[in-house]
């Protein structure tokens, strides 16, 4: 059996043809180990699944293990997912539905893997704790954050702070601080101490606003293994794991998670020399790197931190700059998303 680096089940092995017997069936369950096999018309799109609970049933019905077609014992109304699902939109899935196969189908209807409840739960809890900054009041948001702190605010059903702290864990972080200001006794009422949702949680309390980058001084004390550090009005697939592995190898004090933004200007752009027009540019696209909201730190970097002061995070990489600490700068080309603005707001809702 083959898997993917992140746990997803290939499918090589998992396939049975529609036209098959029960007992041909029966024998790719038995090889594929994961209890369930998916069924495939002749374009190799999956028309139905066949477990061995319903294998079992079938038999125990009269099913004849060498003759018909598989078609005709198969469930035709199986959950999937696609490509882009998350691990913590599958695992929401398998609970509600009480199932440990979820199939991943592409636009085609074709199988390209398989997750497994097993795959998706055994992930190696790492040492590192998370710092999600949540005290924001989200005014660009206008009315939507009147009576709702903006991490609170949903996509796709779900709060955006709920959602990072789950994607978070994927990665094997199980220890998280929420800064909190703005309306926090919703956020606190949400996640509690955070068992509900198998982590701990412990609250930064900020009496007056401190930034992106003050509330590290509210850490005590400051955890020993490198902290990561994101904003908490992010929707994203950031391999946070990865970011980790490349700040601690490096021996960072500080890592800066950045990612290419372009932007259009709307005129064409004028070069001159003096009052000599040297060229025109129709509209040029302007493209940079920026500020993905997404840090890791470790502790020589967070003693830098001021106490009791509003401070930018950018702040403390300047100063860790000053003062001759490595800092790097990780690439985060996975899907991102600052829902401080509406219209990308709209865009996380798939409304724009």
């Amino acid at each position: 059996m083959k898997w993917s680096a992140d746990g997803l089940l290939r499918p090589e092995s998992l396939c049975v043809d529609e036209q098959a017997t029960l007992i041909e069936a029966l024998r790719v369950i038995d090889e594929g180990s994961q209890g369930i096999a998916f069924v495939v018309d002749a374009r190799r799109r999956v028309v139905g699944t066949l477990s061995d609970g319903d294998a079992r049933r079938a038999i125990i019905a009269g099913a004849e293990l060498h003759s018909g077609a598989v078609r005709e014992l198969m469930r035709r109304d199986f959950a999937f997912v696609g490509p882009e699902a998350s691990r913590a939109e599958v695992l929401d899935m398998m609970r509600a539905r009480d199932i440990g196969q979820v199939p991943v189908i592409d636009a085609e209807g074709c199988l390209v893997g398989a997750h497994t409840i097993g795959a998706l739960l055994a992930v190696r809890v790492r040492p590192n704790h998370a710092l999600i900054l949540a005290g924001g009041r989200g005014t660009r948001l206008g009315a939507l954050t009147t009576h709702v702190p903006k991490p609170m605010v949903r996509v796709a059903g779900r709060p955006i702070l709920e959602r990072l702290v789950l994607h978070l864990m994927s990665f094997g972080i199980r220890s998280f601080h929420l800064s909190v200001s703005y309306l926090a006794e919703q956020i606190v009422d949400h996640f509690g101490d955070g068992s509900r949702f198998g982590c701990s949680i412990e609250y930064l309390r900020e009496d007056t606003p401190l930034g992106t980058g003050g509330p590290l001084a509210l850490l005590s004390p400051v955890p020993e293994h490198p902290l990561v550090v994101i904003n908490g009005d992010l929707v994203t697939q950031c391999d946070i794991g990865r970011l980790i592995d490349v700040h601690e190898a490096s021996g960072y004090a500080a890592t800066f998670g950045v990612r290419p933004y372009s932007i259009q200007i709307p005129y064409g752009v004028a070069e001159l020399n003096g009052d000599r027009l040297v060229a025109v540019h129709e509209k040029p696209v302007q493209r940079m790197v920026i500020n993905a909201g997404i840090y890791v730190l470790s502790q020589p970097a967070i003693a830098l931190v001021p106490p009791r002061t509003e401070y930018p995070i950018t702040d403390l990489f300047r100063t860790c700059l000053e003062r001759g600490l490595t800092v790097g700068a990780h690439m985060v080309s996975d899907d991102w998303i600052d829902v401080g603005h509406m219209d990308e707001l709209r865009r996380a809702r798939g409304e724009a």
